[in-house]
């Protein structure tokens, strides 16, 4: 199975994505790691475009592949990204669940995004006037939707399951 995690900066996308991946024993790829890897290493000399995406399709693909769950963590905020990885399902056979993280507090969204530092070295997190003003475009089909603002990570990660779950029957 594949799901695709998508979100705004600072609603906790990644450390429910990263949670729900450790509970399952799934493979976490990460567009953000994927990215910081290829400026690091002076891969990338120009814009990013959609390279780290490239890279992260490749890796679901082979994971699908050999009947692994891969978690795809990332902004994902364009309809072609999103279509990009219902693209990666169809050709490796996979099923997939689109999951949309959300924080409707505006403030605790706010607050969050000025408190947290990067796990990943290097990484320049984006400032909160970056983040509200991303292109990202509203979702034209049906998906899951969970709202951060007044819920922990370890509901966040239990509904998350039981809707999958749900998905399946």
């Amino acid at each position: 199975m594949l799901i695709v995690f998508a979100g705004l900066p600072g609603t906790g996308k990644s450390t429910i994505a990263r949670e729900l991946a450790r509970q399952l024993g799934a493979v976490h790829v990460r567009i953000d790691s994927i990215e910081q890897a290829l400026r690091d290493y002076g891969t990338v000399d120009r814009c990013m475009d959609d390279t780290g995406y490239r890279v992260a399709y490749a890796i679901a693909a082979d994971n699908l592949r050999i009947a692994r769950t891969v978690i795809a963590d990332s902004v994902n905020p364009l309809t072609v990204t999103r279509d990009a990885w219902v693209a990666v399902a169809k050709r490796t056979g996979a099923r997939i669940a689109e999951v949309e993280i959300i924080c409707s507090d505006v403030n605790e969204h706010r607050r969050r995004t000025e408190m947290r530092t990067s796990d990943i070295p290097g990484l320049k997190l984006p400032t909160w006037q970056e983040i509200v003003s991303r292109e990202y475009h509203p979702w034209d089909r049906p998906h899951l939707v969970f709202d951060t603002a007044r819920q922990t990570v370890e509901q966040s990660v239990q509904m998350l399951r039981e809707a999958i779950a749900a998905q399946r029957e």
